[in-house]
């Protein structure tokens, strides 16, 4: 055999061999990305599995709300003068927010009233009027209307500390958000402290629609979020406050007491209607 029938078989076998290295990767990689495929659907369905049962897909621990875990927040009240904007939502297992840190000794001077009102009768767009709660004597406070959305500062002229706590349902429209928003830069103008005892988001699994343009924005839209923004009410406020969202890009002096064992790939079932029109979980 010459050298150059030599050279002829070595030079086809080595193309042959590329080839078939080349045709057995591409196999690889075709295999490969068909389990990952497979992967990521088995892990679809058993999070929509999980969702289905109410199971974190993480554990199967209790979620603890931000207002049950009073050992986070309690020493924060003492001698201080509190305000609390809640309404029927703001429960501590069977027992309202506002009762039960009356009855562990906090001064609390007063209660801000949302949209639907302090117990959540008031429909939605029904004017709410200040007042006074039948239940715990103190004076209410409305913060929905053109003139109440923002506490004066003769309002929280004896006020040491604000607590947040209502559940929200994570849709941008939501005026709780929005009501927040201005509590937010009201104790950032007074220099008062934010307490936001966080609630699960029950659409907190996915993001959805598109986001508000800056000259849209009203009560029932302030911020550039989409229309289902997947985060709870304590993930939000860090927001407002990281990205300037307040007046003059001031920033609020905030404290979140988050909830344990919730993730956002868990399903959580609302306790409590949060407001008329979500009378179920299918609303």
């Amino acid at each position: 055999m010459n050298s150059i029938n030599l050279t002829l078989i070595l030079y086809l076998t080595t193309i042959y061999r590329r080839k078939y290295i080349k045709l057995n990767y591409f196999y690889l990689k075709i295999s490969s990305s068909f389990l990952v495929f497979l992967f990521l659907i088995s892990g679809c369905v058993n999070s929509q599995q999980d969702l289905k049962t109410g199971k974190s897909a993480i554990s199967n621990k209790t979620i603890v709300v931000g207002a049950k875990r009073i050992e986070s927040y309690i020493s924060i009240l003492e001698n201080k003068s509190v305000g609390i904007v809640g309404n029927q939502t703001s429960m501590v297992d069977d027992v309202h927010l506002v009762d039960t840190l009356l009855r562990l000794g906090v001064d609390v001077k007063m209660v801000f009233a949302p949209e639907h009102g302090f117990r959540g009768e008031a429909d939605a767009g029904e004017k709410v009027v200040d007042g006074k709660d039948p239940v715990s004597g103190l004076p209410i406070k409305s913060l929905y209307g053109k003139k109440n959305r923002k506490p004066s500062p003769e309002t929280l002229a004896d006020i040491d500390v604000l607590i947040f706590d209502i559940q929200d349902v994570g849709v941008r429209f939501y005026t709780y958000i929005s009501t927040m928003h201005y509590i937010m830069e009201a104790c950032a103008e007074q220099e008062k402290l934010m307490i936001v005892l966080d609630r699960p988001n029950p659409n907190g699994f996915y993001v959805d629609g598109p986001v508000l343009k800056p000259q849209n924005s009203s009560f029932i839209g302030l911020h550039p979020v989409p229309v289902v923004h997947g985060m709870t009410i304590g993930e939000y406020a860090k927001m407002i406050n990281g990205q300037g969202w307040l007046n003059n890009g001031i920033k609020c002096e905030l404290k979140i007491i988050r909830c344990e064992n919730y993730t956002h790939l868990d399903y959580y079932k609302l306790p409590i209607n949060p407001s008329p029109n979500l009378p179920n979980m299918s609303s």
